[in-house]
């Protein structure tokens, strides 16, 4: 095992991750910074906020490509750097950690769903695609992207466990799921109280709130009324 190797492609994963989509696309759209207003929360269905899809549709994909590229890439570079099998699994939640945590923000990132979808489909793809498809399901009939992110948050790291994967996967998937839950702590209260945001339902202006924190309603819900009106 290359403990050096290893090293470096934790701590390039963990930069990767780090990149704040949200962030550089708004600035490139000319929108405002997504840490400004909403939930406050650097992803896609914050960016949506401001009635772009085009910048909530490539913030999603950002954020769900630099997890699957932190697999990827380290599964390519694994026979030359001579890595063990289990090093994609934690280049994974390297960069799911540089989402949530990342140094370019100060270490106040977002919930990371879409990251965690995107090193989900990389490390074990028949569990992200049925992932990806649970949470349209469960969005769909229940209207709650965070509901939806929490169900399956704790239906991956169950999955992973009866499919064949290096020892690394589980515990890698589970430590994501586990922030994923964390993240949405806030959620959880609101969905108890009956005061969450449903999919589609738009906040006041000026408004914060916790947020779903879901990026794949980011194309799946009506884009805000920019005279303010509904």
């Amino acid at each position: 095992m290359n403990i050096a190797g290893l090293a470096a492609v934790v701590a390039a994963a963990y930069l990767l991750g780090s990149i704040p989509f949200a962030v550089v696309v708004s600035r490139a759209f000319g929108l405002a910074d997504p840490r400004s207003f909403g939930s406050g929360n650097p992803g896609a269905t914050n960016v949506l906020r401001t009635g772009n899809r085009l910048a909530a549709a490539l913030t999603l994909i950002g954020d769900g490509a630099k997890g699957a590229a932190a697999v990827l890439l380290c599964r390519a570079l694994s026979a030359d750097l001579h890595l063990d099998p289990v090093a994609p699994a934690w280049a994974g939640a390297a960069a799911f950690a540089g989402h949530l945590y990342p140094v370019f923000l100060g270490f106040r990132g977002g919930k990371g769903v879409a990251t965690f979808l995107g090193t989900l489909l990389a490390l074990v793809p028949l569990v992200g695609v049925a992932t990806c498809l649970l949470w349209l399901a469960v969005a769909a009939w229940f209207r709650y992207s965070s509901a939806a992110s929490l169900f399956c948050a704790v239906a991956a790291t169950l999955a992973v466990l009866r499919v064949a994967t290096p020892p690394a996967v589980p515990w890698a998937v589970g430590l994501m799921s586990a922030f994923v839950i964390w993240r949405h702590r806030r959620n959880i209260v609101q969905l108890l109280q009956g005061t969450e945001p449903r999919i589609g339902q738009r906040s006041a202006p000026g408004s914060t709130d916790a947020g779903g924190g879901t990026p794949l309603a980011a194309v799946a819900r009506p884009a805000p009324d920019p005279r303010g009106n509904g």
